[in-house]
């Protein structure tokens, strides 16, 4: 009986060191594809910026008028789609507007 318990450990052992072997290449693998495609989402991410510049929710900062957003997001109906805005001229640091690049305009 001693016999059988000792081969059986002796698989069960060689057993659980192959499996610990796959679970760390697997864990390497893993690893390395993450980082590729982190740095994929980083690259797309820096490319969506650059397409977009502005946020569809924009806060307006110190130095802006409505012409310097418009411009500068591509949306030249900020008034018609901001209803809270009453005068376009009265324009201050904070004010949250929502932006709606003529690009997105034309593709809905």
């Amino acid at each position: 009986m001693s016999r059988i318990n000792s081969s059986s450990i002796a698989l069960a052992e060689a057993i659980s060191g192959y499996c610990a072997l796959f679970l760390a290449l697997m864990l390497v693998l893993s690893c390395c594809e993450s980082s590729d495609g982190e740095y994929y989402t980083v690259q797309q991410m820096q490319k969506d910026h650059v397409e977009r510049p502005c946020d569809e929710i924009y806060v307006v900062r110190e130095g802006e008028t409505l012409n310097t957003i418009s411009e500068k997001c591509g949306d030249p109906y900020i008034v018609e789609e901001n209803p809270h805005i009453q005068d376009p001229d009265d324009v201050f640091p904070g004010l949250v507007i929502k932006i709606t690049p003529f690009k997105d305009r034309q593709r809905s």
